[in-house]
């Protein structure tokens, strides 16, 4: 016979939910990415701090405002910095952004020095227009007439780009220049016609006698730029700035030792503080030195269209604009040259091959900014300082137009050859990152802590199990199913979505799964209270459990939404591993909501139909059904308050 009008069947909730246990498992042997034995196929995606490996935390920053960057900009960077680390051969690499600022790398069970990742690679090809000492000597360099021009034995050119045919059997000969980090490497390409010298304009004899270039701060300047270096000016006093604001070629401190006194204050400055300053003042102070301006930070010198300086080797170098970017580079690789030295080899894109034969040709020539004496190579040619963020890798003499691409040699091996042939392949960073945190975790602290965890979520499961069968007899066994059925749903899930979209289980979420068993075990207490509240009203066990279940259920969803509303919040808001903890806890709420629709209802249902459940004893009702029982002819309420 078909059961009254309004009555429930539990066949059916049981149903789908074995429906969702078998497609959930279906999923995990067999769904894309399922792989090896069942036993392999049944191990979900464990995090750094369970089998071992290296994170690091990269904080995006920006010297310009100090604003954090746009969600397009972190995540592009993501994105080159995810290509940076394929390209070692790793496998299984994470990168995901956290909050607005930081982006996360994880390697699970590698340890890997992971720092170059986050350099921002911004590469740009600049003139030499100035150089002069970085060391904070008393005086400047005065020019040599002798043919070499560099500044001193240690501001040496480091190369040179000359006009030398290739051996290729092409009948275009292919073109390089090459690009030294040792004074006697020398470069080869493709010339075009090479003007006469007298094309070339004659240098100053000092660089006092120079036109004076236009500086940095002639561009315009972003108000929180103009904020900090008034904060530098107040530092080093009115005397000091306005000394080395009126400076037009680098102060020649032994003609005038009064100007040395005025000018000290600079030479405490921070990298920070001296990034601000005009690229002219930190050029023309010799008490600035390379010392400080090595240790800028990352992209103090990224904007393209404003002059810079930059160091090689202790000579400051002032820069003209960058006529060549990294974004006109159409490829980037490792190679080893005729004498087996490992070199970095540039392919141009075809508006930045006409960009940098316009650059080779306006360097030979010596045309627009004009070169200072002081900057010219050992042939009287201008140099092109090819910079990497804020250093200057090489700047090669250019003896020729070149025509072809280019080569960036130094004291390269294997590795560091192929890291940079990395960086500038996938592209220059759009934002730049301080490393903040960096942790290696061993295989085998890895392993005591998983079984730490698991431990202490066998512990926290059995403590629920010993109580609700202490004090719940027969319904402790639908506490006992319930978990079990969870845990079930719950290993399923990670396994799933493990591999679905790369959900890792880390320490934090097992944690958040143990305090889920609270959750779970309010949840029984609030339904089987209510069970006995009816009981004792006067109902018999069968009518009962549906009308404390309507009773317990508004409670039970009320309680477990809040415990997911406060999981989703934590998740948007926290970073790390607060972050896992705060899904692994909405997820196993999730489940549980359905374990207590599709089970622990139906169920509790089903086992009002028997006796033993009658007994309290067995059932674990206690004194409410021996108190219905002492008055039996005591008239029924015949209304029911509905919670």
């Amino acid at each position: 016979m078909a059961p009254p009008q309004g009555q429930m069947r539990p066949g059916r909730q049981l149903a789908v939910l074995g429906f969702i246990f078998v497609v959930l498992y279906l999923l995990v042997f067999f769904s894309g990415g399922a792989s090896g034995g069942w036993k392999d196929r049944l191990e979900p995606r464990l995090g750094l701090d369970l089998i071992g490996g290296t994170r690091m935390t990269l904080e995006a920053t920006n010297t310009v405002d100090g604003k954090p960057p746009t969600a397009d900009n972190l995540e592009e960077a993501r994105q080159i910095i995810e290509s940076r680390v394929n390209a070692y051969g790793v496998a299984e690499a994470e990168v995901v952004t956290e909050g607005n600022r930081n982006i996360v790398i994880s390697l699970p069970g590698q340890n890997r020095d992971l720092t170059d990742v986050g350099e921002a690679a911004e590469l740009r090809f600049r003139k030499v227009l100035k150089a002069t000492d970085g060391s904070g000597a008393a005086a400047a360099p005065a020019p040599s007439p002798s043919a070499s021009a560099a500044p001193s034995g240690s501001a040496k050119p480091s190369g040179s780009a000359s006009p030398k045919p290739s051996g290729s059997a092409s009948p275009k000969p292919s073109a390089s220049a090459k690009v030294s980090a040792s004074p006697s490497a020398g470069g080869q390409g493709g010339m075009a016609p090479a003007p006469s010298a007298s094309a070339s304009p004659s240098p100053s004899a000092s660089p006092s006698a120079a036109a004076p270039s236009p500086s940095a701060s002639a561009a315009p300047v972003p108000q929180s730029i103009e904020q900090q270096r008034k904060a530098v000016e107040q530092k080093v006093g009115a005397a000091a700035w306005g000394a080395a604001s009126g400076l037009k070629a680098p102060a020649d401190l032994a003609t005038d030792p009064s100007l040395a006194d005025k000018l000290k204050p600079f030479g405490t400055l921070s990298p920070q503080e001296i990034a601000v300053l005009p690229a002219d003042m930190q050029f023309n102070v010799p008490t600035i030195t390379c010392a400080q301006l090595d240790k800028r930070p990352a992209g103090s010198i990224n904007d393209p269209k404003q002059q810079a300086v930059a160091c090689e080797a202790g000579a400051k170098n002032l820069l003209d604009v960058a006529k060549v970017e990294g974004t006109d580079v159409k490829n980037a690789s490792a190679q080893l040259d005729q004498t087996s030295q490992w070199v970095v080899s540039l392919n141009f894109t075809g508006s930045g091959q006409e960009k940098w034969t316009a650059l080779t040709r306006e360097s030979f020539n010596n045309e627009g900014q004009a070169c200072d004496q002081t900057a010219l190579g050992q042939d009287g040619k201008c140099r092109v300082a090819v910079v990497l963020d804020n250093r200057i890798v090489s700047s090669p003499e250019i003896q020729g137009v070149l025509t072809g691409d280019s080569q960036i040699t130094g004291s390269f091996d294997n590795k560091s050859a192929n890291a940079l042939a990395s960086q500038l392949r996938y592209g220059a960073l759009p934002v730049t990152f301080e490393p903040q945190e960096s942790q290696n975790v061993t295989a085998t602290l890895g392993d005591s802590h998983l079984k730490a965890g698991l431990l202490a979520a066998g512990i926290g499961m059995l403590l629920v199990i010993i109580y609700s069968f202490f004090y719940y007899r027969l319904l402790g066994s639908v506490i006992f199913l319930s978990l079990v059925l969870s845990a079930l749903l719950v290993f399923g899930a990670l396994v799933v979505l493990g591999r679905s979209i790369g959900f890792t289980l880390t320490l934090a979420g097992i944690a958040g799964m143990i305090v889920s068993l609270g959750v779970a075990a309010d949840s029984f207490v609030i339904y089987f209270e209510r069970l006995k509240d009816e009981i004792r009203e006067g109902r018999s066990p069968r009518s009962a459990v549906p009308r404390a279940w309507i009773r317990a259920r508004r409670t039970i969803i009320s309680a477990n939404a809040i415990t997911l509303m406060s999981a989703v919040v934590l998740y948007i808001v926290s970073v790390g591993a607060v972050k896992g903890f705060a899904f692994a806890l909405g997820l196993a709420t999730v489940l549980d909501l359905v374990v207590v629709f599709l089970f622990r209802h139906p169920i509790m249902t089903m086992f009002a139909r028997t006796r033993a459940f009658l007994s309290p004893r067995v059932s674990g009702l206690g004194r409410a059904l021996p108190a219905r029982s002492a008055e039996p002819g005591a008239a029924r309420n015949p209304r029911v308050k509905e919670a």
